[in-house]
């Protein structure tokens, strides 16, 4: 019948016209506002991931800080013949070398005034390069470990001239050379020592 046939047609055409505008849809949009848009769709009802932000760098790479009223160190030894003794104070650092300053160290500790901090560090040989007039001088500013020092051991010490440093922290470390432990050939692994010194008692 002709209605039937009209109303054939009419759908023909009602649907020739919504591919036409879908395509003429597609066409006008661009393709990432509707890749957006379905990322969008798909991260409705998901939680927001939190995400903690980056640690800052602390004085002397220290973990937390020191309190403001504290002064930051950390002394670490030589490891190996490569790797040099570091010394680091209030983010300030000095590299040591292994050579032979028994003597300036010795002076050194003899002439530098009263409320000086006093930070060493052994690289590759201390025991035999480090003269007894000096190891003498070192242990009058308390050291336990300068006399035990054996061929290449690792040793780090601070220490305080004219007053006392407070108890609760570590002063010195010691690491003898074994060949069965020895991180590196015929020399122990590094070792260190980090903290916070009150400034009042400088």
């Amino acid at each position: 019948p002709l209605a039937a046939v009209v109303k054939l047609g009419g759908l023909l055409v009602t649907s020739l016209v919504a591919w036409y505008l879908g395509c003429l849809l597609s066409y006008l949009v661009h393709r990432e506002t509707i890749i957006n848009a379905i990322v969008n769709l798909q991260g409705i009802g998901k939680k927001a991931v939190l995400r903690a932000p980056i640690p800052k760098r602390q004085k002397c790479d220290h973990w937390s800080p020191c309190p403001p009223e504290y002064y930051a160190y950390r002394i670490l030894s030589g490891g190996g013949k490569s790797k040099l003794a570091k010394i680091c104070f209030e983010d300030e650092l000095c590299v040591t070398d292994s050579a032979d300053h028994s003597g300036e160290m010795t002076a050194f500790i003899k002439n530098v005034p009263d409320g000086s901090l006093l930070l060493m560090a052994s690289h590759d040989e201390g025991s035999t390069r480090l003269k007894n007039d000096a190891k003498k001088t070192v242990e009058e500013l308390g050291s336990k470990e300068i006399w035990n020092m054996k061929f290449r051991s690792n040793w780090v010490f601070i220490a305080a001239k004219g007053f006392k440093l407070p108890d609760n922290i570590q002063k010195e470390k010691i690491e003898h050379s074994d060949k069965k432990n020895n991180k590196y050939r015929g020399w122990p692994t590094e070792i260190q020592i980090e903290g916070c010194i009150p400034r009042n008692l400088l």
